[in-house]
């Protein structure tokens, strides 16, 4: 009889550590996650003030026409997406002076010595406009001895991320490109030689 006791006994206290065992898991995973969603909401609330003044800074930029949009692919007229360095292609824009230049790794044709072509020219004829979610659309002219195009920039609203697509006058092969917008004195970009 004592023996049947004691297995009783022994159960009910290994039932008994289980049942706390699992109980004080449980709560340690539930803290856990709070503590994981909390970080995550300070993490989306930091980015989203650098989203912020990095957007107030693009616009200001814009808005000035001293601006550098750094690309990180290009999209082409028949579709074909290239994804590219930042550093060495991009459009800018400062003092009534832009710069559309492309640079790829292993393009044959390259005139700027850096595997694409540099383009320059006077900007005229500047609109701008915003939407009611913030997205700033820009549209101005580039006239130079080796371009003349329409460049269509669209700033995302809330970020610095945007876009702009350069409109040959005369060809239709336009391409679009796609990174972030910073203000002219804090690019990161390196010109090639431009074609006159």
């Amino acid at each position: 009889m004592k023996r049947v006791f004691y297995f009783t006994l022994l159960f009910c206290v290994l039932c008994g550590t289980a049942s706390y065992a699992q109980h004080h898991r449980s709560a340690r995973g539930k803290a856990w996650r709070a503590e994981r969603e909390e970080l995550r909401a300070r993490e989306r609330a930091m980015e989203q003030q650098n989203d912020s003044a990095a957007y107030r800074a693009a616009l200001e930029a814009l808005q000035q026409g001293d601006w550098v949009l750094e690309a990180d692919n290009i999209n082409f007229f028949n579709g074909i997406t290239r994804f590219v360095s930042s550093t060495t292609n991009y459009i800018s824009c400062n003092d009534g002076e832009g710069t559309v230049q492309t640079a790829y790794a292993n393009f044959v044709y390259s005139p700027n010595g850096l595997g694409g072509v540099t383009v320059l020219g006077d900007v005229s004829g500047g609109r701008m406009s915003t939407d009611k979610d913030g997205n700033v659309y820009c549209s101005f002219s580039i006239q130079g001895s080796a371009v003349s195009a329409t460049v269509y920039v669209t700033l995302t609203g809330g970020t610095n991320q945007a876009s702009a697509t350069v409109n040959p006058n005369f060809s239709g092969r336009s391409m679009t490109f796609n990174g972030y917008l910073v203000p002219y004195d804090k690019a990161t970009v390196f010109q090639g030689m431009p074609q006159w």
